[in-house]
C-alpha cells in the first residue's frame, strides 16, 4: 500500500480548512457582537486566509506524513482566537476597542498555550511541525498585543513583539544562529511572561506607571534572554571553527602529533621475544676471564703441585 494511501494529503488538509471555517465563524460573531469596522474585517480575513495556506502546506511538506493530532487541534483553537484578537486590535487604530473581550480571547489563547504541550506529550504526538506551529502562534499573538500597547505606551513596547523576527532575519544574513540550543527553563519562562505582562497591561487595570514598568521590565528579561542565546551560539559557532582549522593542518600534511611511550607491558612482550629468538641473554652472567696458558696451564700447575707433595 502507498504511503499517500495511508495519509491521504486532503485528509491533512481537512483540519486547515476547517481551522478557517471556525475563524470566519468567529469573525461573524464578533461582527455581531462588538461590530467589526473597515480594519477588522480585512485584517481577520488575511488572518484566516494567510493561516490557511502556510499550515497547508507545511502539512504536505512535513516527513514522514502523521495525522493532525489533538495537540495541533488545540493549536488551531488558540490560532482561530489569536485572529480573533488581531481583527480587534486592527479597529482599535481607528476607534475605541472592547476591553473586555480583547482580554478575554487572550487569556483563553494563553492558556490553550499550556494545554497543546501537555497534550502532544501525553498522546506522545510530538513534532518538529508542532512545535514550529506553537512557536509561530505564540510570536504573532506577542506582535499584536505590542502593536495594541504601543498606542498608549509608545512605540517602544513594539522590540517586544518584533525580537522574535529581527532574530529570525538575522539567521539569515548569520547562519550560526540558526544552531541548536540547549533546552533552558529561563528561556521559557521569559518568553511565557511576555504574554501574561501584555494581557495585564492591555486589561487596562494597571496605572500607567504601573504599566510603564511591568512592560519594560518585561522587555529588559528578553533582551536579556536573546543575549545570552546569541552568546551562547557565538561559543559554538567558535568552537566549530577552531576545530575545522585543526582538520584542515591534519589534510595539509601537519606536524603530526608525538607517538605515546610503549607501555611498559609492551616492552616486557618484545624483550621476550627476543629471548625465545636467542637474539639477547638478559641477566646471563658473565664468564670470568681464562688465566694465561690456558686449560694445558693449569694441568701443569696441579702436576707440580703434586710433585711437591709427593
Amino acid at each position: 500500500m502507498a504511503l499517500s494511501d495511508t495519509f491521504p494529503p486532503r485528509l491533512l488538509r481537512q483540519e486547515t480548512s476547517v481551522g478557517a471555517g471556525a475563524q470566519l465563524l468567529l469573525l461573524a460573531v464578533l461582527g455581531a457582537a462588538v461590530g467589526l469596522g473597515p480594519a477588522g474585517w480585512p485584517a481577520g480575513l488575511a488572518f484566516t486566509a494567510v493561516t490557511w495556506f502556510l499550515l497547508s502546506r507545511a502539512l504536505l511538506r512535513s516527513w514522514p506524513p502523521r495525522p493532525f493530532g489533538a495537540a495541533n487541534a488545540v493549536t488551531l483553537a488558540r490560532t482561530t482566537l489569536v485572529g480573533g484578537v488581531t481583527a480587534l486590535v486592527a479597529d482599535s487604530f481607528t476607534g475605541p476597542a472592547p476591553v473586555a473581550v480583547l482580554t478575554a480571547l487572550t487569556a483563553v489563547a494563553l492558556i490553550l498555550d499550556a494545554v497543546d504541550g501537555q497534550v502532544a506529550r501525553r498522546t506522545g504526538t510530538e513534532s518538529p511541525l508542532g512545535a514550529r506551529f506553537d512557536m509561530e502562534v505564540d510570536a504573532f499573538l506577542i506582535l499584536v498585543l505590542s502593536a495594541y500597547l504601543a498606542q498608549s505606551l509608545g512605540a517602544w513596547v513594539l522590540l517586544i513583539g518584533a525580537m522574535r523576527y529581527a532574530f529570525v532575519a538575522a539567521g539569515r544574513a548569520l547562519p550560526w544562529l540558526n544552531g541548536p540550543l540547549p533546552p533552558s527553563m529561563a528561556r521559557k519562562t521569559v518568553a511565557a511572561l511576555q504574554g501574561v505582562v501584555l494581557l495585564v497591561a492591555a486589561s487596562g487595570t494597571l496605572p500607567s506607571t504601573a504599566a510603564y514598568a511591568v512592560v519594560g521590565t518585561a522587555l529588559a528579561l528578553l533582551v536579556w534572554s536573546f543575549a545570552r542565546d546569541v552568546r551562547s551560539l557565538w561559543r559554538l559557532r567558535s568552537t566549530a571553527d577552531d576545530r575545522a582549522r585543526g582538520h584542515d593542518r591534519d589534510r595539509d600534511g601537519g606536524p603530526a602529533p608525538a607517538p605515546a611511550p610503549a607501555p611498559e607491558r609492551e616492552r616486557e612482550r618484545e624483550r621476550g621475544r627476543a629471548r625465545e629468538h636467542g637474539q639477547a641473554r638478559p641477566h646471563q652472567p658473565a664468564r670470568r676471564p681464562e688465566p694465561s696458558g690456558g686449560p694445558a696451564h693449569r694441568e701443569r700447575g696441579r702436576g707440580r703441585a703434586g710433585a711437591v707433595a709427593g
